[in-house]
């Protein structure tokens, strides 16, 4: 039994890169950028007005401005400012020349003769200077960044209507067990339905992979033999959930090896995941996940998203802060590692999920982030300041 620490590193030096691809700029939001991004331009490429006001020069304040023009945006100046003049001026419109200032217009007052006065003491330039920004030729998106719609904003005003991204790495999904019935079915006696499937798809998805779910697998040898065959050939990665454990059902591991893929590790000191399965053949990876529900949950969002994300060359890591424990955490053994899923319940303050064990799967949606209780610790103490991954 490996730590979960170990197992990662495992995995992550497993990692093979997808592809690329071209993309049109409403294609590319969720995925991952494969090239560094170069302004074609300055931004702003002119100076330009930050409000609605009176370009005028700072050291005519005193005076009452005559108004030679009136400049909206999208329009170039045909006159420059001189003393004791302004030009109306509202928002993202060019800056003429000559002014060094922009004047709200909550500021003047209108006088006799198409004048204006300026009624504050003082005020900014409210002028946004050319290439204060971006300087035509800055790498302005680097490759690897994951787009979401503020990059959208950038990729667009840089005039990138098609993007190169990393291919979508192929997600198979298979839930192995005879107990399990679909959603649109009745669970009836000992069935229950197969969240799990689901679950990882959605997972899957939710990051940007192409997901094929198989449905479920029931427990004999031909059903999963012929899962694996077909999850191996369509498929970069493989996510199994049920059938890993020592059970006289947990199939997967041994047909795993009978269909040539190398077993890395097939447990892990981490509660819940502990009969975790890696292996690799060739190109595809194979995960083998317990079959509750909490346990494949977190396995992926721990163990196989930054993964699939360092495939498509995207260094993920989860976002974690710190937040203080509200009530004491105790667990009986610490030879194993422990996830807690955690909310907050008030500002830097966090609680453990009312949770039942790995089968409870309703406890997730209570919760906002986990915290990991190492080897070897029993307690937690109120009061502990603790990293809280966010979910």
């Amino acid at each position: 039994m490996i730590t979960f620490e170990e197992a990662k590193k495992i995995v992550m030096g497993t990692v093979v890169r997808t592809g690329i691809k071209s993309v049109s700029l409403a294609e590319s939001l969720n995925r991952i950028l494969a090239e560094d991004i170069e302004s074609d331009m300055d931004m702003p490429p002119f100076d330009k007005s930050a409000m609605d006001g009176y370009a005028c020069r700072r050291e005519d304040f005193c005076k009452e401005l005559t108004v030679i023009e009136e400049i909206p945006a999208g329009y170039c100046p045909k006159k420059d400012i001189s003393a004791s003049q302004c030009s109306k001026i509202m928002t993202g419109a060019v800056v003429p020349e000559g002014a060094d200032c922009v004047i709200m217009v909550e500021y003047t007052e209108e006088i006799e003769g198409g004048k204006i006065r300026f009624t504050a003491k003082e005020t900014r330039n409210n002028i946004c200077y050319k290439a204060e920004d971006i300087k035509s030729g800055d790498i302005v998106l680097e490759k690897g960044v994951l787009i979401k719609p503020e990059h959208i904003a950038v990729l667009a005003t840089l005039g990138c209507a098609e993007v190169l991204v990393a291919d979508k790495p192929r997600v198979g999904i298979i839930a192995t067990g005879s107990e399990l019935v679909e959603p649109s079915e009745k669970a009836e006696g000992a069935k229950i339905r197969n969240s799990n499937g689901w679950q990882l798809a959605a997972q899957a998805q939710n990051m940007g992979c192409e997901v094929r779910n198989y449905g479920i697998a029931v427990d004999t040898e031909e059903a999963i033999d012929g899962a694996i065959k077909r999850g191996i050939a369509e498929n970069d990665i493989l996510i199994l959930s049920g059938g890993v454990s020592m059970g006289d059902y947990d199939l997967v591991p041994g047909i795993l090896k009978e269909n040539g893929v190398e077993i890395l590790f097939n447990k892990v000191a981490v509660q819940p995941g502990n009969p975790s399965t890696f292996g690799v053949i060739e190109d595809t990876r194979c995960f083998g996940l317990p079959g509750n529900p909490v346990s494949t949950f977190l396995q992926f969002e721990m163990l196989i998203k930054p993964f699939l994300y360092q495939m498509m060359g995207h260094n993920f890591d989860h976002t974690t802060i710190k937040a203080e424990l509200s009530e004491e955490i105790k667990r009986k053994k610490a030879v194993r590692a422990s996830i807690i899923p955690v909310k907050f319940v008030s500002s830097g303050k966090i609680l453990k999920v009312d949770y039942h064990g790995s089968a409870h799967i309703s406890a997730m949606c209570n919760a906002d982030g986990a915290i990991v209780i190492p080897i070897g610790e029993t307690v937690i103490k109120k009061g502990t300041m603790l990293d809280v991954r966010l979910l």
